[in-house]
């Protein structure tokens, strides 16, 4: 089960970093930048839960 909730997770950073490149190609550097803070909290954030 926790195999699968990694996965999850690489899919989703994955995901979620490419649409931010997309935006930075897009010439919009702002909401790039947003979504590359939301990349990097999605990586942080399961060392802060309790299993």
């Amino acid at each position: 089960m926790q195999l699968l909730i990694i996965a999850s997770l690489v899919t989703i950073t994955i995901y979620t970093l490419g649409f931010g490149v997309t935006l930075w190609k897009g010439k919009q550097k702002i909401s790039a930048i947003a979504v590359f803070f939301l990349t990097l909290t999605i990586i942080v954030l399961p060392f802060f839960t309790i299993f």
